[in-house]
Order: C-alpha cells, then structure tokens, then sequence
C-alpha cells in the first residue's frame, strides 16, 4: 500500500511524530520538574516494591492497581519485545534500538501523565464500572468531544490492527515456524479461547493478566539472559554498534540490506511506541478501572510500564539478536531472529519463545478488545457491543493469514492517527499533571481517603 506507506514514512512516523513526542515528553518532565527521574526510587518504591502486597479492589466495578498494570503490560509487553524489536532490527538495524530507548525515557513521563488524568477524568458507566481513557481527559478536560470521538474511533479501529491482527500475525508464524500446525487453524484455536476470556469482563481479564504477564515476562527475561551470559564477550561490541549506527547509516551485512540513519529513526521510534505505548493513549484505558486513592499514585504504575517494557525488556531482546549475531543471517523474515538468537545459544531456545510468543500475543489481544471496547462504548454507549466482539473474534482468524509486512504498516497508520489528538491533549493539561504531582509528591505516603479533585488542589506549590 504505497499512500499508506509514505504517509508512515515521511509525516506519521517521520520527524514531524519524532519532534512531537519528543517534545511532549519533554513539556510534561519540565511541567512535573523532573519529577518521575528525581524521584524514582518512589516510583519503584510504589510500583515494583509492592508487587506481592495484597491488594483488594472497593467495587465491584473497579479492579486493584496491579491488576490494571497488568492488564496495560498485557497489552504492551508481549510481540512488540519480541516480534517488535526483531522487525526493528531487521529494517532499521542495530541503531534503530536507540532510538527506541530515546522516546522511551521521556515516555515514562508521558505515560505518567496520560494514567494520571485518566484516573483524575474518569467516570462510571450504568454498570457501576469505573471508566476513562484519553478520551475522557479529552473531552472534559479540554471541554472538546470531537477530538475525543477522533480518538476513540481510531481507538476501535487500532484494536483491530496494533491489538489483534499485529499479535495474531506473529503468534500463528511462530506456532506453525515451530510445530508446523496450520496458519488457519491457530487462528480459530485462539478465537475460542478470546472468546471463553473476553465473555466474563474486566474483571475476568484483569484475573487473568494478573498471574500469567508477571510469569511470563519473568520466564522470559530469564531466557535472554541466559542468551547473553552464553554470548557475553559480545555484549559491548554490540552496545557499540547500537549507538554507532544510531548516527551513521548501517553497511549491509549478510542477509541486512542495510539502513540510513533516519530509517533507524523512523522504525525505532515506531516500533518503540508500537510496545510501550506511550503518546498512544491507549493503556490509561486499564488504568482507569483501578482502585486508587491519587491518581498519580497509579501514574507510577505507568511509568513503571514503560521502563520494564522498553528499557529492560527491548534492550535484552536486542541485545541477543545482535551478540548471537543472527541479524546478519539470510533466509530469516522480520519477526524470526529472536526465535534464531535463543535457538543458536542453547539447546531448546526457539521453544521458549514460540511460548512466551504464544501466551504475550494472547493476552494482548484480550487486553485490546477491553480498550476497544471502552473506545465504541465512548462514542455508541452500550449499543454494538456483541457485533464488535464477534467482529473482533473473526479478525483474530483473517489475522493468522494475512500478510505481515501489510499489517505493520496499517498498524502504524492507526497509530499515528490515534496519538496525535492524544499527544495535543497531554500539552494542554500539563498544568493539570503538574498540580496532580504536587499534591502527590508533597506526602506520597499519605493514604487519601477520597481521591483529589483538580479544583481543591493549589495551582502554585513547588516539591524538592
């Protein structure tokens, strides 16, 4: 689709998107003063030092913190680290993994803001659901519902692509790659499954991301690990080539065609939203259902998200793409040099990632169907519902067969389309993400009984 493809190339996803987000990143770390990086020990404090507390969601409309950053991680951490980085690698070379860690770091701010006004702008539904998303912040907070329909049109409409046929696509290559099982058949397997998951709600999604994405990513962390100890005289030589070719173009090697340098910008940068999604709007979504006593308490949760899945998860996936030195190798696509990094190391690799595959694209397709819907619901109310689910199930089958190269480039179009309301947005309320930060970083280890209103805050205090 050559229109499409230019489009990602040249405005989407060229420099003007880079800037953007670059910027908007940026604008929220000053408006916040630095807050999440001055103060990240909290943020680790809050997030991953509470892991194993126990936690009970007050409704039952509502679900716990740690459910509802699993159920976003569902959603981010999954074929983008794998799939993902291996496609950026592939295309855009070794230096196309910096300029995923760039717009990551000023993501986690970015993703810190985007929870904390979902869960300041929420609302609840007929259902006793808590609900909100950028389309709420959108719409109430800049008092603008166009923009906000904007969003949550392209909101449904990326479910169907970044959500499910991304995932499906690379789930079925690496089910029939491995067990030689056909393409069509994993997809109606995985739409069954969808199916029994996505019947029980929130509730029945959040239970279910909450014990297996924790495992899994821990299972999978493991795995490269274990790839990188196995290859570690290589590990600086490759940290090298990252920055090198992030400024200079790639030389084609083996099977690598080569790259420039802003092909290593646009694919990184692409891929690198692709996974953690930050700027995207879309995993506020989850965090909204969450049982919070401040919303930038939970906004810990999504900085949390992007430093595990970017700057941990990514950077071990190429890592051991490029110390196994398989993205040189002819005859592999896109999505298969993690598959060959793990097999070439040790005996039984390729499996561990085939699974962990499996399980990442699964759930994040579950995930997705939550935003999807909460998308339509913003813009229809309750109404088309079970035609959007079973809509969704038949997307999960056309995904298992349909081109990979295709449906990149339609999920980046979305993408695109999706984050730049969202990203305008975030700019015009970041005097409203400043005083949320106040007020929460002034005694982060006050327990609130009722959750801050915008309103009652004091609109200049300042936090060492």
């Amino acid at each position: 689709m050559p229109i499409i493809e230019f489009i990602n190339q040249h405005i989407l996803w060229g420099v003007p998107m880079l800037l953007i987000m670059l910027f908007t990143g940026a604008h929220l770390t000053a408006a916040t003063q630095g807050m999440i990086f001055r103060r990240f020990g909290t943020m680790i404090k809050y997030t991953a030092g509470t892991i194993f507390a126990k936690s009970k969601s007050g409704s039952s409309g509502s679900i716990t913190p740690f459910q509802a950053v699993s159920t976003a991680l569902a959603a981010t951490v999954g074929t983008g680290n794998i799939a993902g980085v291996s496609a950026a690698i592939a295309v855009g070379g070794p230096g196309a993994v910096f300029w995923m860690w760039i717009p990551a770091l000023l993501g986690m701010v970015t993703k810190y803001s985007e929870v904390t006004l979902a869960v300041a702008y929420r609302r609840q539904n007929k259902q006793g659901e808590r609900i909100g998303g950028a389309m709420y912040y959108i719409a109430d907070g800049l008092g603008r519902r166009k923009p906000a329909i904007f969003f949550s049109i392209c909101g449904c409409i990326c479910a169907f692509g970044i959500g499910n046929m991304v995932q499906i696509n690379s789930l079925s290559n690496a089910v029939t790659s491995t067990f030689g099982l056909n393409s069509a058949a994993v997809g109606i397997i995985t739409a069954l499954l969808a199916a029994v998951v996505l019947s029980g709600g929130i509730k029945r999604i959040a239970a279910s991301t909450e014990i297996i994405v924790p495992f899994m990513a821990a299972f999978y962390i493991m795995g490269t690990i274990i790839v990188l100890c196995v290859n570690i005289k290589e590990v600086p030589n490759a940290l090298l080539l990252i920055f090198k070719c992030a400024f200079t173009d790639t030389a084609a090697r083996g099977g690598f065609a080569g790259a420039s340098v802003m092909m290593a910008m646009r694919i990184g940068t692409a891929r690198g939203v692709f996974t953690n999604e930050a700027g995207l709007g879309s995993a506020p979504t989850a965090h909204a259902a969450a049982e919070t006593d401040h919303p930038s308490r939970q906004g810990l949760w999504g900085a949390f998200e992007v430093f595990l899945d970017t700057i941990v998860m990514c950077t071990l996936t190429a890592l051991a793409i490029l110390t196994s030195g398989v993205w040189t190798f002819n005859g592999l696509s896109e999505t298969e040099f993690t598959q060959a990094a793990f097999a070439k190391s040790f005996n039984g690799g390729g499996y561990i990632v085939t699974l962990c595959l499996i399980v990442f694209a699964f759930e994040t397709v579950i995930a997705w169907y939550y935003y999807g819907e909460k998308f339509l619901e913003f813009v229809a109310g309750g109404r088309f519902k079970k035609f959007y689910l079973a809509l969704y199930l038949l997307v999960i089958v056309a995904g298992s067969i349909a081109p990979v190269s295709v449906v990149w480039e339609l999920a980046d179009f979305v993408n695109g389309l999706m984050a730049l309301p969202n990203l305008l947005a975030l700019n015009l309320l970041a005097p409203a993400v400043r005083r949320l930060t106040e007020d929460f970083f002034s005694n982060p280890h006050e327990i609130r009984l009722k959750q801050p209103m915008l309103h009652d805050l004091p609109k200049n205090k300042r936090v060492r």
